[in-house]
């Protein structure tokens, strides 16, 4: 049985939770209302988020709208009018479109922008609650809090950008990214201003190196994950995808909950402050010290770590804490990612073409059977 009451606060207490459950709301909408109306609820997002955006009027712009005046939509109103959306039925398909909207605009690098901040505001709390509570009771939402799927694992391999291999040393570049890091470290004490607000931006991830194999499950349309959650997306629209072979008793470090990434930074901290100060301090609003997992040393006692969904939801992007001095942030990852650190995995059968096609409306990811 899922703990509805446990996952619909999960998704309340994290910048991509809430944006998921804004989303919903809005397609929800839209299938009552699918023409654009100002009275609307998707109306009411539209405008606010764009009054609400710290982009406004500089980098945020309405097209076709240069000079004139926009009409301001206040919080309050808008969730009045969520009050009034009929929530849609809970499926695969929408929750999956809906996951995939808050992974592509997440950005750690600056400040949250107009609808993150709509989402946060007092006034939704109340009605985006009634949203979450209507997806946690869905059982489409139980895998987002299951562990690693071992039989059904993926590697996405876009077009255009650099293949992953399995390495049969993988220590080797995780202690060479290692050094890396430490480096960076030094020359950012350096060089780098230590004015938080300074206009500074660096490496804002908190992943492991993407040159090693990372895989995530497939979906209940057979296409994998990583196609459809992809965090800076640079646009792909092909892909190859390789089903990987996973032996069992490989040891798994399953990152479940916010707390269990703060203890995996706690055993194997590396400090990197001022290297992402300026950036985390935008993404999150926190001033202090700041660690990451050391991979090399998470590999000596792990094969992979995997990323639940459901702590993606919750806890990417917030300032996490490890102890009274320090914290941690969740960044780069994607939703159901596995990273593998061991050269004991395969890659098995052959590689699956999937393209993006035009539906309407909307794009999809759909498997080319007969690739030419």
């Amino acid at each position: 049985m899922i703990d509805t009451t446990s996952l619909a606060d999960l998704l309340m207490c994290g910048p991509r939770g809430r944006r998921l459950l804004l989303e919903y709301a809005i397609a929800s909408d839209r299938l009552h209302v699918p023409e654009y109306r100002e009275d609307s609820f998707n109306a009411g997002v539209f405008l606010a988020s764009y009054h609400l955006d710290p982009g406004k009027g500089t980098s945020v712009q309405l097209i076709g709208n240069v000079g004139g005046e926009v009409r301001e939509v206040a919080p309050a109103e808008v969730a009045a009018r969520l009050e009034t959306v009929s929530l849609a039925e809970v499926t695969p398909e929408l929750l999956r479109d809906c996951v995939s909207e808050p992974v592509g605009s997440a950005r750690y690098w600056q400040e949250a922008d107009g609808s993150d901040v709509l989402a946060v505001s007092d006034e939704l709390q109340v009605p985006l609650r009634r949203v979450a509570e209507h997806i946690a009771a869905s059982a489409h939402a139980t895998w987002w809090g299951e562990p690693v799927a071992e039989r059904s694992q993926w590697q996405v391999e876009w077009d255009d950008a650099p293949t992953h291999e399995i390495m049969a040393d993988p220590m080797a570049l995780l202690r060479k990214v290692r050094d890396q890091i430490v480096e960076e470290e030094l020359a950012a004490r350096r060089e780098r201003p230590s004015d938080v607000t300074a206009n500074w931006s660096g490496n804002w991830w908190s992943r492991p190196p993407w040159e090693l194999p990372s895989t995530t499950r497939a979906l209940f349309d057979e296409s994998p994950a990583g196609l459809w959650f992809v965090e800076d997306s640079l646009g792909w629209e092909q892909a190859n995808t390789r089903r990987l072979g996973v032996p069992a008793g490989l040891r798994i470090f399953e990152i479940d909950t916010a707390e269990a990434w703060a203890d995996l930074c706690a055993r194997f901290p590396i400090e990197v402050t001022a290297q992402k100060r300026h950036d985390w301090y935008r993404a999150t609003g926190r001033d202090g010290a700041w660690v990451v997992p050391d991979w090399a040393k998470v590999a000596e006692h792990y094969d992979a770590v995997h990323l639940q969904t459901q702590t993606y939801l919750s806890a990417a992007g917030i300032a996490i804490p490890v102890d009274e001095q320090t914290a941690t942030v969740i960044a780069g990852w994607d939703p159901d990612q596995t990273f593998w650190f061991t050269p004991n995995v395969r890659y098995i059968d052959d590689p699956v073409r999937w393209v993006v096609e035009e539906n309407g409306e909307r794009t999809d990811w759909v498997r080319q059977e007969n690739p030419t």
